[in-house]
């Protein structure tokens, strides 16, 4: 079963708390007082932020976000189908300010990783003693021919809460009713692994009632995923005939896209795909400020000492949440809360000199079949050999069978999960 997700939070911070002793305050001598600037309002950034106040109250913390109110992707399948709307998804940082975070809205525009300097498109520059990145992801319009970011006004990924939600909801909403649905989804690593099969799950669950001689269609690049038991055992009881999965091998790996005429193309060999909505879902890599700021490697993504999450490029400066590479964690809003946590702790430790002992780290995965059918997995993680693994007979997933008052109870656990992880990342 899985763990709790009170008791998966609550580790996250004891760990901290743990690092920095008793009471989790930290010694600082009289008259001095350390800058933290944060790139980046989501979950790894705002909780990085909320931490490092509670830890140590005398560290001045500046976290800049380009938006007032975040969007949140977690529960944001259900707006497709008009089962929640996007105002539910928006949190804003008063909780942080609160706390005494100074909270900037603006686009970084430079990051100098060596002086620690940040400069903004307002026109503010920072220079700190460490700096956090937590920049999300940078969808790769270079990765399927044919699909840029033009193409997604027509096909829309809607991988980012909130105005592509929005299209993909009005052309499902618009769609007729002998319809087809494709989802085109990544090889790994992308945010959020069992994002697009809970995404066709609930959008089958509302076509069953909506649009009941309609096909969904999903092509991906993988040959397995992520509780694919789970999720094909409930498609073969709730949606009979209504989804078909295509493995990569069997030509789910999309090349190209023809967005006028909303077809999609697999490899050589294997026959396109018209639909009448088309949700591409395209490769991904770290945040573009990371790239600009040279954190990332040739993978697109951030190697990072995952003990600390200082980044192996540049010493002082700090990568959490999808951004980084941080081993067998997925990409997850968990794990970003989780990262931020450990991160916090190790920073702390760094500016004072202590000892930096090993963490430990988390993640816990919530996803709706249907509007009241739920399924979880969740893992503990460790340090060996300087990688992030997670440990044997820590976690688990739902069991593949049970009765439907089990996956119910946890439909109401993701509710529950989401208010609790909000709550501790933003306060």
């Amino acid at each position: 079963m899985a763990l709790s997700r009170r008791a998966l939070l609550r580790s996250g911070a004891a760990v901290a708390l743990g690092w920095l002793g008793a009471g989790g305050r930290v010694a600082r001598a009289a008259g001095t007082q350390a800058r933290v600037v944060i790139v980046g309002g989501g979950f790894g950034g705002a909780t990085c932020a909320r931490y490092l106040r509670q830890l140590d109250p005398s560290v001045e913390v500046t976290l800049i976000e380009r938006e007032p109110r975040y969007l949140s992707c977690p529960l944001s399948n259900l707006v497709l189908v008009g089962e929640r709307t996007l105002d539910a998804q928006a949190h804003g940082y008063g909780g942080l300010r609160a706390l005494g975070v100074r909270v900037l809205f603006d686009t970084v525009t430079e990051i100098d990783p060596v002086a620690r300097r940040v400069r903004t498109a307002g026109g503010t520059q920072l220079d700190c003693d460490r700096l956090v990145l937590a920049p999300g992801i940078e969808l790769r319009f270079d990765a399927i021919a044919g699909y840029d970011a033009a193409a997604a006004q027509q096909l829309p990924h809607a991988w980012h809460a909130g105005e592509q939600t929005l299209l993909l909801q009005r052309q499902l909403a618009a769609m007729p009713d002998n319809g087809v649905v494709l989802i085109s989804v990544p090889a790994e690593p992308y945010r959020c692994p069992p994002g697009p099969y809970e995404r066709a799950s609930l959008i089958a669950d509302w076509m069953r009632t909506q649009r009941p001689r309609g096909k969904l269609l999903i092509l991906d690049a993988k040959d397995s995923f992520t509780k694919q038991a789970l999720f094909q055992s409930a498609w073969q009881t709730l949606y009979p005939g209504l989804i078909e999965w295509v493995r990569g091998s069997d030509g789910g790996a999309v090349e190209r896209v023809d967005a006028a005429a909303r077809t999609l193309y697999p490899g050589f060999g294997f026959n396109e795909h018209r639909g009448d909505v088309v949700n591409v879902i395209p490769p991904q890599r770290a945040g573009a400020i990371a790239q600009r700021a040279d954190l990332s490697d040739a993978s697109g993504w951030c190697p990072v000492d995952q003990l600390s999450f200082e980044s192996l490029r540049h010493a002082g400066v700090y990568v959490i949440g999808d951004a980084a590479i941080a081993g067998k964690m997925p990409k997850s809003a968990f794990s970003a809360n989780s990262q931020a946590k450990v991160c916090a702790a190790a920073l702390l430790c760094a500016l004072h000199g202590q000892a930096l002992p090993e963490p430990s780290y988390a993640n816990t995965c919530y996803s709706l079949v249907a509007r009241h059918y739920g399924i979880s997995v969740s893992a503990v993680y460790r340090l060996q050999q300087g990688r992030i693994e997670p440990v044997a007979g820590a976690g688990g997933t739902s069991p593949l069978e049970a009765p439907s008052a089990v996956r119910a109870q946890e439909a109401a656990y993701a509710e529950g999960w989401y208010a609790s992880i909000m709550a501790d990342s933003f306060g």
